[in-house]
C-alpha cells in the first residue's frame, strides 16, 4: 500500500509512542505493517534476530506490529559516548566514531543504506509507519539530512508533523515550522497531529481551526494523554531529566542517574510490583540510607560514568550500603564498574589507561573492540529468563567462577561476591521475567506479584490502538501512505 511518516515539532513531543500505537492499530485491523526509523540517536537499544543492535523504541514498535525486530528497522544508530562523540551502528554493527565536527558530512554519506533498508522493509509489507528525529524545523541541521525531509524526499514518503499540546506553544510550534522550513519540504507535509492533550478538547477547536488555517494543513486528531505510556519501556533519558519514580512500595530500590547511563528500560518491570519503591536517583542527591538493593545500570561510557558516580560520592553511599548488609546489582556496564580494576588498552572510550572499580566484586575487565551481540535464554537464582546481551569487555577472575547465570548452552554469566550480597551480570531484560523478578524479591524479604511484563505491554499498545481509533482519523491517515512513492 504505501508508507507514513511522522515528524515532530521538536524532541519528545510523542513521536515513538504514536508509531507504535498506529502500527498496532493497522495491525488489528488485519494489515501488514513494519516500522522504519532512517536515524535514532539512543543509548537504549535491544538486540535483534538477525544478531545487530536497534532502537529501543524501535524494538517496541515491532512488538506492535507483532514482528520481530530487524535492523532494517533502524540502519542508523548514534549512541552518544561523551558530549561531542558518538558511536556509529549501521545496519546492526559498530561502524566506528562519530564527532560533532563531521557529523555533517558522514551522515550524509548513508542516505543509500537507508534507502536500502526502507526499500526491503516496503517489500515485506502493506504499510510502512516512519518515526523522524528532532525536528525539521531544526534548519541548521538540513543539509545532509537522513532523519526527516533528507529521507522524506528521496523517498518520496508523506509525512505529518507531531505537536505536544503539554509542554505549551503548540500552535507556534506548528505554524513556526511552516514558516522557517524550505517550501520544498513544506510540501511533503500534509497535515498535523496534536498529542498529550489534557481536559475537553472543544476548548481547544478554535486553537486546532488556526492551525490549519495559518499552516494550510489538515488536522488528522487530538490525542489525548495517554495513560498507558508509563507501562511502556523507556526510550532515552529524557524521562529520567522529570524525576520518574514510584514511591508507593515498602522495599526501596535505587539506581544513580549517571551521565551515559544506557537501557535502564531493564528496570522497568520493577514498577509492576506494588511492593517496590523504584528510585531513580538524579545528580545532587545521595542514595537512600533505607535502600534495600542498589542497581548500577547499563552505560555507554563505563570509566567516564564510573568517575561521574565518585564525583557524586555514591561510591561512598553504595559501599556503606554493602557495609550495613545491603545488596547491590550491576547490570552490564554496572557489572563492570563493580570490580577491581577497568582497563581500557584499545582507546574504546578514550584515552588507554585503567582505573580502579569499586571493588565489591573480585574480577577485572578489559574493554575491546569485539561487541557481543546476542539474545539469551537461561536460568539465575534457580529461575528462568530470556534477554540480551549488547557489551564491549570481557570480565574475569575469582568471584566469575561463582555465576549469577547460566545460559541454556551451557555458558556461564556474572560474578558474585563471596559474601552474597553484590553480583553482576551482562544480561539485559534480566528481570522481565515474572519469576526472575520473584527470586530477586525473595532474596530481599518480599514477595513479587507475579505480572507477566511482555503482556502489560502488549495491553499498553492495545490500549493505545483504541485511543487512537477514537481520536484520529486513521482512515486518512491510510489513504495518504498510498501516495507514497515506490521505494
Amino acid at each position: 500500500m504505501g508508507a507514513v511518516m511522522l515528524q515532530g515539532t521538536g524532541s519528545d513531543v510523542g513521536k515513538s509512542v504514536l508509531v507504535a500505537g498506529l502500527c498496532r492499530a493497522l495491525a488489528n485491523r488485519g494489515l501488514a505493517v513494519l516500522p522504519f526509523k532512517p536515524q535514532n540517536m539512543s543509548n537504549n537499544a535491544a538486540v535483534t534476530p538477525d544478531g545487530g543492535e536497534i532502537g529501543r523504541a524501535q524494538a517496541l514498535q515491532a512488538l506492535a506490529c507483532r514482528a520481530d525486530p530487524h535492523t532494517d528497522m533502524n540502519p542508523v544508530l548514534l549512541k552518544p559516548q561523551a558530549d561531542r562523540t558518538s558511536q556509529l551502528v549501521v545496519h546492526g554493527r559498530v561502524r566506528g566514531t562519530l564527532r560533532a565536527a563531521n557529523f555533517r558530512e558522514a551522515r550524509a554519506t548513508l542516505l543509500p543504506e537507508v534507502i536500502g533498508s526502507y526499500g526491503r522493509l516496503r517489500a515485506r509489507c502493506d504499510v510502512v509507519v516512519v518515526e523522524g528525529a528532532g525536528s525539521p524545523a531544526e534548519i541548521n541541521l538540513r543539509a545532509g539530512d537522513i532523519a526527516n525531509m533528507g529521507f522524506a524526499r528521496a523517498a518520496e514518503v508523506p509525512v505529518v508533523l507531531v505537536g505536544d499540546i503539554d509542554r505549551g506553544g503548540v500552535i507556534a510550534a506548528i505554524v513556526g515550522t511552516r514558516a522557517v522550513i524550505d517550501p520544498d519540504d513544506a510540501a511533503m507535509i500534509h497535515g498535523f497531529l496534536i498529542n498529550k492533550f489534557r481536559g475537553d478538547p472543544a476548548l481547544f477547536e478554535d486553537g486546532y481551526r488556526a492551525i490549519e488555517a495559518r499552516s494550510g494543513w489538515r488536522g488528522f486528531g487530538v490525542v489525548p494523554w495517554l495513560p498507558q505510556v508509563a507501562r511502556l519501556p523507556s526510550e532515552d533519558a529524557v524521562v529520567l531529566e522529570r524525576g520518574a519514580a514510584r514511591t508507593n512500595g515498602r522495599l526501596v530500590i535505587a539506581c544513580p542517574i549517571l551521565p551515559r547511563i544506557s537501557n535502564f528500560d531493564d528496570l522497568d518491570p520493577l514498577k509492576l510490583e506494588e511492593a517496590i519503591d523504584l528510585r531513580m536517583i538524579p545528580p545532587g542527591r545521595p542514595i537512600p540510607a533505607e535502600t534495600a538493593l542498589v542497581v548500577l545500570a547499563g552505560s555507554k561510557s563505563t570509566i567516564a560514568d564510573l568517575a561521574a558516580l565518585r564525583a557524586e560520592g555514591w561510591d561512598v553511599d553504595i559501599l556503606a550500603h554493602h557495609r550495613r548488609g545491603g545488596r547491590v546489582l550491576g547490570l552490564c556496564g554496572g557489572y563492570q564498574m563493580l570490580g577491581r580494576r577497568l582497563a581500557d588498552p584499545e582507546e574504546i572510550e578514550g584515552a588507554a589507561g585503567e582505573v580502579a572499580g569499586l571493588g565489591l566484586l573480585d574480577v577485572e575487565t578489559v574493554l575491546t573492540s569485539e561487541k557481543a551481540l546476542r539474545r539469551v535464554n537461561g536460568a539465575a537464582l534457580g529461575a528462568r529468563f530470556s534477554g540480551y546481551e549488547m557489551h564491549m569487555g570481557t570480565t574475569s577472575g575469582p568471584d566469575a567462577g561463582r555465576p549469577l547465570a547460566t545460559f541454556d548452552d551451557g555458558t556461564p554469566d556474572g560474578a558474585v561476591s563471596a559474601d552474597g550480597r553484590v553480583a553482576g551480570t551482562y544480561v539485559h531484560g534480566l528481570l522481565a521475567d515474572a519469576e526472575q523478578r520473584r527470586a530477586w524479591l525473595a532474596l530481599l524479604g518480599a514477595e513479587a506479584g507475579g505480572r507477566d511484563y511482555d503482556a502489560s505491554v502488549d495491553e499498553a499498545l492495545d490500549g493505545i490502538a483504541a485511543s487512537l481509533e477514537e481520536h484520529v482519523d486513521i482512515d486518512a491517515l491510510l489513504a495518504l501512505s498510498r501516495t507514497a512513492g515506490d521505494a
